[in-house]
């Protein structure tokens, strides 16, 4: 299991980051604190992460490159995913909550398909011609804008593990307790300055000004590179 780096002062607080620029500023400071942190790769997930992700490739003179990454969402519910999908087709379940939500086999199917096609039209959307780089060797930090469940993220990281990088970080301005320990236990290093215990948990309530990022949005951000 990796390890947990957060900000003791940030701890169980709500509405620490003014922004999800202030955020990455704040999140690339912490990440300057870890030892042998040098050349990292930086990968954004689309569209919380991308901001961040920006601002944590800054903080490291590092280039930033996209994890396309989409959570497989439980049908009638546009917030809350039982999976994620990502860039390369890798599929992660989060086993007990599906159990729970007592899907058909045909609605299962149904939404991971629908995933599947979402990823691939975000590919051509935001990445054009462009892949993702080489992480073999590499220390890889891979940023989003918070962690509630961490299965986005974890999908990612069964992804990029499969690249043989030296070491995966996940950076992520905010987490929930529980979703910080269980991406701890497929990364390196979880990295988030502000991380909550509280059983009711959004990563909306660390930022003063939140809100959902459109494609266009993500398309200027990216056009800051």
């Amino acid at each position: 299991m990796g390890e947990i780096l957060d900000n003791p002062r940030l701890r169980e607080k709500q509405f620490v980051f003014a922004d999800r620029h202030d955020a990455g500023r704040q999140l690339g400071a912490l990440l300057k604190t870890v030892p042998g942190l040098l050349d990292p790769v930086v990968l954004a997930i689309p569209a919380g992460g991308v901001p961040v992700g920006l601002e944590v490739a800054r903080a490291f003179s590092a280039k930033l490159s996209l994890a396309i990454v989409r959570k497989i969402r439980i049908p009638g519910n546009t917030e809350s995913g039982f999976g994620a999908v990502t860039w390369d087709g890798q599929v992660v379940i989060n086993e007990e909550l599906l159990a729970a939500l007592r899907l058909s086999a045909r609605e299962v199917e149904h939404a991971v398909a629908e995933t599947r096609q979402n990823v691939q039209e975000r590919i051509g959307r935001f990445m054009a011609d462009k892949h993702v780089p080489f992480l073999r060797g590499k220390t890889v930090i891979l940023t989003d804008d918070g962690l509630a469940s961490g299965y986005t993220m974890l999908a990612a990281i069964q992804s990029i593990r499969q690249k043989n990088p030296s070491r995966i970080i996940g950076a992520v301005p905010t987490a929930s307790l529980s979703a910080a320990q269980r991406v701890a236990t497929h990364a390196d290093l979880v990295v988030s300055p502000n991380i909550r215990s509280s059983r009711m948990f959004a990563v909306a309530d660390a930022y003063e000004d939140w809100y959902d990022l459109n494609d266009d949005q993500v398309l200027r951000e990216l056009g800051g590179i």
